[in-house]
């Protein structure tokens, strides 16, 4: 436990650390508020106050030891059932690295809030209950991050104090789950054993299994390589707003502002502005109040174009050297988030950054099946967790790029126009990646994010 003056002391360190963002997932029951909570507490990322209230509640409920759970399960629903139910984002840092962390729930109708979790994560913590082994809600978490390509995901085997810290149990789950991992592309896998409740392996090395050699949870959170170079990818700026002042000081100033998605943008360096295909020249850059030369993501700029062109909120603008195709038949992965069906013929909004628009879904090829990874063909809908590909026809065409080349420009959702609700999180382009394409992508390239 740290007092708020020892973490105030530790500002100017932690601004110099990297930051990683991770999301756990796991089924019911399997641990994965333990082990946030553990994970805050023995790494003294609690505040007294914090630990004093967690302490006071399990009294209250007859425990003899503090319910680390309680650290993260915040909605009164959730401690009163022992249930994750929403997504609880908790921040902390030790002296090697800043971390963002999703504890995302793990009953199936909650899937949903796993893909929102895991969609910014460059990590995905899957826990797996020793005495259960890997079931239907691991392989569907196990999809969902591949899907999203989360480009490193640990498997942590919990509860191994209840199979007496057996090894072979240990890798009989790893080896199951590593096999159906791969074969969905995921390009790294690590396998940790751990107890969350005893705090085995996960901060501090276990002395109960000695025949484990790797590294701790936090350990290898702290290691993990992990890149967030965007400049890397071609530049995409997706317009939120117009500036038009027409002041007496700005009488002419038309600039055009947003947060860069990817890539670098120069003064002086030609450009297309998407859908319309229409073509200027960049003549200035506005940051913080003062004109640049270059910018970069994800910086939020206002761009000033040479010529007058007609462009609004949702337009694109990109390098026209490296201009995305437009399109307005979008083929994609999908998972679908909603109550609801989404059925071929349904009537939808599609959102892809800054730009909204009419569509209807023509397709729906097939449905995953998660327990051989098979394709159901023609499944004629897509109901709440399913994870499917789809074939919509937008209104008015998209400048999409595919997700595997940018995470940002590369997903998009499916809206009910009726009341807002949102249907599917979408991902353009091929499924899954092939084990070569994310081996030279995680070891070269990086992740776009």
């Amino acid at each position: 436990m740290t007092s708020t003056t020892d973490q105030v002391a530790h500002l100017a360190d932690l601004a110099a650390t990297t930051l990683l963002r991770f999301a756990t997932a796991g089924s019911v029951d399997d641990g994965k508020s333990t082990l946030v909570g553990r994970l805050l507490h023995d790494s003294k990322s609690v505040l007294t106050d914090q630990m004093e209230a967690v302490e006071a509640v399990s009294a209250q409920r007859g425990q003899e030891a503090p319910d680390l759970a309680l650290l993260t399960d915040g909605l009164r629903a959730e401690r009163e059932q022992g249930i994750t139910i929403d997504v609880a984002y908790r921040y902390f840092a030790t002296a090697r690295r800043r971390f963002i962390l999703a504890d995302t729930p793990g009953h199936v109708q909650y899937t949903r809030n796993m893909v929102t979790g895991a969609s910014t994560a460059d990590l995905a913590v899957v826990l797996v209950d020793a005495r259960n082994g890997v079931i239907e809600q691991t392989r569907r978490h196990a999809a969902v991050a591949a899907l999203l390509r989360v480009p490193h995901v640990v498997l942590a085997v919990n509860k191994m104090d209840l199979v007496g810290y057996e090894e072979s149990v240990f890798a009989a789950i790893a080896e199951e789950f590593t096999a159906y991992a791969s074969d969905l592309g995921v390009p790294e896998i690590t396998a940790i054993p751990i107890s969350a409740l005893a705090g085995d392996n996960v901060v501090e090395p276990s002395a109960n299994m000695d025949w484990y050699g790797g590294p701790t949870v936090l350990e290898h959170l702290e290691t993990v390589p992990v890149s967030h170079d965007l400049t890397a990818c071609p530049a995409r700026f997706p317009v939120q707003y117009v500036i038009r002042p027409q002041s007496a000081e700005h009488p002419d100033y038309r600039g055009y502002a947003g947060q860069i998605a990817s890539g670098v943008l120069r003064v002086g360096e030609a450009v297309t502005v998407l859908p319309s295909g229409r073509t200027s020249t960049i003549v200035g850059i506005d940051a913080l109040g003062e004109s640049v030369d270059i910018a970069w993501a994800p910086q939020s700029v206002t761009l000033r174009l040479a010529d007058d062109i007609d462009i609004s909120r949702g337009d694109l603008i990109a390098p026209s050297a490296s201009a995305p195709a437009t399109t307005q038949d979008v083929e994609a992965t999908v998972c679908h988030v909603a109550d609801q069906p989404l059925a071929v013929g349904a009537r939808v909004l599609i959102k892809h950054t800054t730009r909204t628009v009419k569509a209807i879904v023509k397709e729906i090829p097939s449905r995953l099946t998660l327990d051989d990874l098979s394709q159901h063909p023609n499944p004629g809908q897509l109901v709440a967790n399913d994870i499917g590909r789809v074939v919509v026809r937008t209104a008015e065409p998209l400048a999409l790029d595919a997700y595997a080349d940018s995470r940002r420009t590369g997903s998009f959702l499916l809206i009910d126009p009726a009341d807002g609700t949102t249907l599917a999180a979408g991902m353009a382009g091929e499924s899954f990646a092939s084990k070569a394409e994310t081996t030279v992508q995680a070891d070269e390239e990086g992740w776009d994010f």
